[in-house]
């Protein structure tokens, strides 16, 4: 690959030819503010809030703009900054975006671009845009159009990660907006649940179900792990409220699938807090199960196991494990079949 070689703010830095201003940029440790860019999808230049100075007077935005071998640039002058408060202050008036109520607060990028720049709502008779509000027809996904910023994001990611083709863009200027499918109401739409689209939605315009009233972003904790439903081995990161209480599933672009992940792995995590689930183990007796302790219950088990394998031999015990066990105990179970009870008849639910 050619090298090209330009100068950010005085810094000679280096790149590949055909690079952006911006990738190059951020490869080197400059900040320049972004809402419509992601490097999992293509670029846009919708937002223009990544404009920089190149070689001294021309204005480009740097997510488009390709990177010429000894150009200068600048990332930030007071025009620069100027010009970006006042879109963004553009962006507050179009819109109902009062972080008091909304679920994304203390996780938006349009929120922390606007604290950067001191951007500030405007009067209270501006005239705003009403758009769609659907918080009710979809089990897995809220969708707020008074707080999107038409950044293209979602329209992108669900045509070329989840290639699904989901959101599309409707209408024109001041009356723009995505549209599910043509339907007003994503539950009518073809979408999979996947939430690719809520991970990588900048502001709240899209939100999980399963956070709503759950806790504050900022006293949400995160703990990696990784996904059980498949062999993919997706990475994921957990969050859990102050309750204990697991809030939402964000993929981590560290695994394999690059952050991507499916509707089991985004939603399935409910039955970890379900009222239905066992939290003792249980003897049948008489026909009907009763609690019973750990030490009566692995004694009883394993008493049986050996009267069926010394009666029959061990090919007449059979193992079914699941997926909503770590992998882990899944490892466990498969090698206490193999190498204590002694047969391979051991099966998973994931397995097809």
């Amino acid at each position: 690959m050619n090298k090209i070689q330009l100068t950010i703010d005085g810094v000679e830095v280096t790149g590949t030819q055909g690079q952006t201003i911006l990738e190059i940029a951020r490869d080197n440790g400059f900040d320049i503010p972004t809402l419509c860019y992601h490097p999992s999808i293509s670029k846009t230049g919708a937002c223009r809030l990544c404009i920089v100075r190149v070689n001294g007077n021309m204005i480009k935005a740097s997510c488009t703009e390709p990177a010429a071998e000894g150009a200068k640039i600048i990332t930030e002058d007071a025009e620069i900054a100027g010009l970006r408060k006042g879109i963004l202050e553009m962006l507050l008036a179009e819109g109902d975006h009062n972080c008091l109520y909304c679920e994304e607060n203390g996780n938006c990028e349009l929120q922390a671009l606007c604290y950067r720049y001191g951007a500030e709502n405007p009067a209270a008779d501006f005239p705003k845009n009403k758009r769609q509000i659907d918080v009710t027809s979809s089990k897995g996904l809220r969708r707020n159009e008074n707080r999107c910023v038409l950044c293209g994001r979602c329209v992108k990611a669900c045509a070329e990660i989840q290639v699904q083709n989901v959101w599309q863009f409707d209408g024109r200027g001041s009356h723009a907006c995505l549209t599910s499918d043509m339907f007003e109401k994503l539950g009518d739409s073809s979408c999979v649940q996947c939430g690719q689209c809520v991970q990588i939605c900048p502001t709240g315009a899209l939100s999980f179900q399963t956070v709503l009233g759950r806790g504050p972003e900022w006293e949400l904790k995160k703990e990696s792990s990784i996904c059980i439903y498949c062999g993919v081995g997706c990475k994921i990161d957990f969050y859990t409220n102050k309750q204990g209480q697991l809030v939402k599933a964000i993929g981590n672009p560290d695994g394999p699938n690059k952050g991507h992940l499916c509707v089991k792995g985004r939603f399935g995590f409910d039955f970890v807090q379900g009222d239905k689930r066992i939290t003792s183990p249980l003897i049948k007796r008489n026909g009907k199960f009763e609690e019973a302790s750990w030490d009566e219950a692995l004694d009883y088990v394993s008493k049986r196991f050996s009267e069926i394998k010394q009666a029959s031999g061990p090919d007449s015990i059979m193992a079914f494990s699941s997926a909503k066990c770590t992998n882990e105990e899944n490892y466990l179970m498969q090698k206490f079949m193999r190498a204590v009870v002694g047969t391979n008849n051991v099966d998973h639910c994931a397995r097809l």
